[in-house]
C-alpha cells in the first residue's frame, strides 16, 4: 500500500483502496467537559467532643483506647479524689455526734413537758428545751446536705461519652493526676465527611451541592457533595466539607485525593481506541469524500463521558468531522 502525503495544512494521511468503515463512524462535535483540580482532603468527624475530668484526682480507671467505638453515656474513665472520702467521713462523724445530741435534746424536752402537765416546769422552759432541739435537727440536715455535695463530687468522677462515635484521641494515662477540665479523650461522631483546604484563587469557581471525585484508599474513584464552603480565608485558603457516602473513617485524619470542579468548556472529544500512535506520531481515521484518511491529531487530558474513555483533540480535527476505528489494530 502507498501512502501519499498531503499538505502539512490538513495534516492528514491519504489510505487510497482502503474500504469506507461504516460501523463505528463518528461525527465530532463540541461537547461541554469539566476542568477538575487535584488536591488532598482529611476525614474528619462532624463532632468532635472532649470527654473531660469534672474534679480533680486520680485516674483510677481508663476503660477507652484510640479507635474504639463508643455511646453516649457509657463511662469511660474513673477519678478518684481521696480527699473526698475523708470529707464524708468528718461529716458522717459530726452527724453522728449531733443525732446523739438531739437523742438527748429531746429526752430533755419530753420531760420538761411532762413536769409543765404537773405544774412543776414552766412554758418558757419548754420552749427553750424545743429551740434546742430543732436546732439539732437543723444542723443534721445541714450535714447531711453537705454529705451529699461530696458523694455527688464524687459520682461526676465517672467520666462518661458525651455522643456516639468514635474514640479519636486518648491523651492521658491510667494513674495519672488531672485537674478538673483536662481532657480524658476526644470523640468524633455524628458521621465523617472530607474537609478541604483549597487556594483561595479558585474559591469562586465551587458552588455548594457540586460533585467531588475522590479516590478511596482502593483506588477506586468515588463520588461526593460539596456540603458547605466557609466564608473565612486564612493563610490564603478557604476550607470545605464534602459529603461522601460511605466514607472510610477506620483514619480519623487520612489523606485522600480529591478532583475538584474549576469550570466547564468545550472540547472535540473522540473515544481513546480511535487514537493510535505511528513513529512517535497520534493518528485518528477520517472519514472523507472519496477515501479514508490518517490525520495527525494532538490529544490532551483523558475524559470519561457517559461511562466511556475519551481524549480530548488539541489540535488536527474540527466540529463535524467524522472518525472511524482504526481497522488495521
Amino acid at each position: 500500500m502507498t501512502l501519499k502525503l498531503l499538505p502539512l495544512a490538513f495534516a492528514a494521511l491519504i489510505l487510497p483502496g482502503i474500504a469506507l468503515a461504516q460501523d463505528g463512524a463518528i461525527t465530532v462535535e463540541p461537547q461541554v467537559v469539566t476542568d477538575w483540580k487535584s488536591v488532598y482532603g482529611q476525614v474528619e468527624a462532624k463532632n468532635t467532643i472532649a470527654a473531660r475530668a469534672r474534679i480533680s484526682g486520680t485516674i483510677t480507671a481508663l476503660d477507652v483506647t484510640e479507635g474504639d467505638e463508643v455511646k453516649a453515656g457509657q463511662e469511660i474513665g474513673k477519678i478518684t479524689d481521696q480527699t473526698l472520702d475523708y470529707q464524708i467521713g468528718a461529716v458522717d462523724a459530726q452527724i453522728n455526734a449531733l443525732e446523739a445530741q438531739l437523742e438527748n435534746a429531746k429526752t430533755e424536752l419530753k420531760r420538761g413537758q411532762e413536769l409543765q402537765a404537773r405544774g412543776v416546769s414552766t412554758s418558757q422552759n419548754v420552749d427553750q428545751l424545743q429551740t434546742q432541739v430543732n436546732v439539732y435537727e437543723g444542723q443534721i440536715a445541714a450535714q447531711k446536705a453537705q454529705r451529699k455535695v461530696y458523694v455527688q463530687q464524687q459520682e461526676f468522677g465517672t467520666v462518661t461519652a458525651p455522643i456516639d462515635g468514635k474514640v479519636v484521641t486518648v491523651p492521658v494515662t491510667k494513674d495519672a493526676v488531672i485537674m478538673g477540665g483536662e481532657t480524658i479523650a476526644t470523640i468524633g461522631g455524628g458521621g465523617f465527611f472530607l474537609r478541604l483546604s483549597i487556594p483561595e484563587r479558585h474559591a469562586d469557581t465551587l458552588h455548594t451541592g457540586d460533585t467531588i471525585l475522590i479516590t478511596d484508599p482502593d483506588g477506586k474513584e468515588i463520588e461526593g457533595k460539596l456540603a458547605k464552603i466557609y466564608p473565612e480565608i486564612e493563610g490564603g485558603r478557604v476550607q470545605a466539607d464534602v459529603e461522601v457516602p460511605d466514607l472510610d473513617s477506620r483514619f480519623v485524619g487520612a489523606r485522600l485525593l480529591v478532583k475538584l470542579p474549576m469550570g466547564e468548556r468545550e472540547a472535540l472529544l473522540v473515544p481513546q481506541g480511535y487514537v493510535f500512535n505511528r513513529t512517535g506520531l497520534d493518528f485518528v481515521r477520517v472519514k472523507e469524500e472519496g477515501g479514508t484518511y490518517l490525520r495527525t491529531v494532538v490529544p490532551g487530558v483523558h475524559v470519561t463521558s457517559d461511562g466511556k474513555d475519551m481524549v480530548e483533540v488539541l489540535t488536527g480535527l474540527n466540529a463535524g468531522d467524522t472518525v472511524v476505528p482504526n481497522d488495521e489494530q
